[in-house]
C-alpha cells in the first residue's frame, strides 16, 4: 500500500512538472536595459565637474542611446513586446530579438571598455560638447511622435 502511494505521488509530481515545462516563455521587451538618464545638464554644471564625473555621464548617455535608437521604429519606451506590436512570436522572431539584445549588450560592454581606456585622453571641452549633444538627442525622443502621421 505504501509503495502505491509513493508511486502515485511521484507520478503526480512528474505530471505537475511537465505542466510547468509547457508554460510559454516570458516575452522580452524590444527595448531593454537603461532607457533614461538621471538628469540633463547645462554647460555651466558640466564645467564644474571632474573628468571622471564627465566620463561617467558620457557612458550613461551612450548606454541609453545604444538601447533606444536602433529600435526607434518599434518603440521609444521599454515594455513594448513583439506581441504588443502584432509581430508573430515565432521561434525565429524570438531568436532574432534575443540575438539583438545580446549584440547590444556586447557592443555596449566593449564600447565602455574602450572608452574607459581611451576617453580620459580627450579634451574636457570635447567631452562636455559630446554630453550636451547626446542629451539633446535624448530630449528629441520626446518629440518623436510628432514625426508620425
Amino acid at each position: 500500500m505504501k509503495t502505491k502511494i509513493t508511486l502515485l505521488s511521484i507520478v503526480i509530481l512528474l505530471v505537475m512538472n511537465m505542466g510547468y515545462a509547457q508554460k510559454k516563455e516570458d516575452t522580452h521587451s524590444i527595448i531593454s536595459g537603461k532607457v533614461n538618464i538621471s538628469k540633463y545638464h547645462n554647460r555651466e554644471e558640466l564645467d564644474k565637474m571632474s573628468k571622471g564625473e564627465l566620463l561617467d555621464l558620457y557612458i550613461e548617455r551612450i548606454e541609453v542611446i545604444v538601447n533606444i535608437l536602433p529600435n526607434i521604429a518599434f518603440a521609444t519606451k521599454p515594455g513594448v513586446t513583439m506581441e504588443s506590436l502584432g509581430i508573430p512570436e515565432t521561434k525565429d522572431n524570438k531568436k532574432a530579438l534575443k540575438e539583438n539584445i545580446e549584440a547590444s549588450t556586447t557592443y555596449f560592454d566593449k564600447a565602455v571598455e574602450f572608452q574607459r581606456k581611451i576617453l580620459p585622453y580627450s579634451d574636457t571641452s570635447d567631452l562636455i560638447a559630446a554630453i550636451l549633444f547626446y542629451e539633446e538627442t535624448l530630449k528629441s525622443l520626446h518629440t518623436y511622435e510628432d514625426f508620425k502621421k
